[in-house]
């Protein structure tokens, strides 16, 4: 069970969603998740992260981008988890730091920020991943009762993931 009350969403999902008809498209889009995500399920980290055709991901979006910079494409993760969120839309939920040690080879940029526990989140059209809003807190902060929440929000990245991934 997640360690604080939740807010109520609904405020914070009408400004996500009037966000999208802002200039500045898709960051007035990614920021405005993630300043609803903070408020509603709450991150140490907010990070973004697009999947183009072809196996390469880039990281679009990160509220701490001194640590985890925007840009660049690589190859990614073939890990186990990260094929069932990329080919069947799971979720991935990570409560503790040793699931998180166990689970992502670079954690030491999120433990030195505090961070325990993490969601990855799909963002999917027409049975196929776009990309994920990955979230990190201090552990013990998701639980499952999260993931319908964020998932939601994340989806409101649709738009913005289709028109990056047109424009190449």
């Amino acid at each position: 069970m997640s360690m604080a009350p939740r807010p109520d969403p609904l405020p914070h999902l009408a400004r996500l969603a009037l966000a999208q008809a802002e200039e500045g498209q898709p960051h007035s889009s990614f920021a405005a998740l993630d300043a609803a995500l903070a408020a509603v399920v709450g991150h140490r980290l907010c990070t973004i992260q697009i999947h183009y055709p072809g196996g390469e991901a880039e990281r679009v979006h990160s509220n701490v981008p001194q640590h985890y910079a925007v840009g660049g494409r690589k190859r990614a993760s073939d890990a186990p988890r990260m094929r069932e969120l990329m080919q069947h839309g799971r979720p991935i939920l990570i409560r503790t730091e040793a699931e998180l040690r166990a689970s992502y080879p670079d954690h030491a940029g999120a433990s030195a920020l505090g961070c325990g526990s993490a969601m990855n989140t799909p963002v999917r059209w027409q049975g196929r991943t776009l990309g994920q809003v990955n979230l990190m807190h201090q552990e013990g902060w998701y639980g499952e009762e999260d993931l319908p929440l964020v998932r939601c929000f994340a989806q409101y990245l649709v738009p913005a993931f289709l028109a990056l991934a047109e424009a190449g």
